[in-house]
């Protein structure tokens, strides 16, 4: 691949994954609540699902799946109403995501459930197999390897994806530092329910 093609897709990607989406919205949501440490799980699920994406992309294999939108009702109204019944317990307080106040031991959420978590919110979204579509495909060169082209492309995508997410993760802990020096623990978890919730609406209707 030439090194022209390379420098002007990293920029492009970069540019992509920074800018605020369900992904980077659920990174801080979890970074304010079990901190960017446990939140590593959710963004394992998440690149490993953005790179599939990805891949089936340049396959052609995705815009079959485009035609195929049963499969995506049923994957963004599973995933969608998972994340907005987590979003109603953080606000009322409670859950195993929800920031505890000093009188309650707390409770951890499963690396599990944070892997599918991101996975799922990955791979639900239409707009991003669209998105996969209109932009991999020009980079590919067809006198060069696809393999190795399509390698190194992932490789950028998982990289940036993963960079970007820890970057809302560390300003979700951040804003939690804030907010819990001044006492507003039930504040946060109204906070991040709310955001919680809209990431899991934002998901049925994409």
């Amino acid at each position: 691949m030439d090194l022209s093609i390379l420098l002007i897709f990293i920029p492009t990607f970069f540019l992509v994954s920074i800018t605020p989406g369900m992904c980077m919205t659920l990174a801080m949501t979890l970074g304010m609540t079990i901190g960017p440490r446990r939140t590593f799980w959710m963004m394992l699920g998440e690149v490993v699902g953005v790179g599939i994406v990805a891949i089936l992309a340049v396959l052609g294999v995705a815009a079959i799946m485009l035609r195929s939108p049963d499969i995506f009702v049923m994957l963004k109204w599973g995933g969608g109403i998972y994340l907005a019944y987590l979003g109603v317990q953080m606000w009322g307080s409670k859950g195993k995501m929800a920031i505890p106040d000093s009188n309650t031991a707390p409770a951890q959420v499963s690396c599990s459930q944070l892997v599918i978590q991101g996975f799922v919110t990955a791979i639900a979204n239409p707009k991003g197999w669209a998105f996969m579509i209109s932009l991999l495909p020009p980079f590919i060169q067809p006198n060069h390897s696809i393999i190795l082209q399509l390698s190194l492309l992932v490789g950028i995508i998982v990289i940036s994806e993963f960079v970007c997410m820890t970057i809302y993760a560390t300003g979700g802990k951040t804003l939690r530092v804030f907010l819990k020096k001044s006492g507003n623990v039930r504040l946060l978890n109204k906070i991040s329910g709310t955001l919680m919730i809209g990431v899991g609406i934002w998901l049925i209707l994409s």
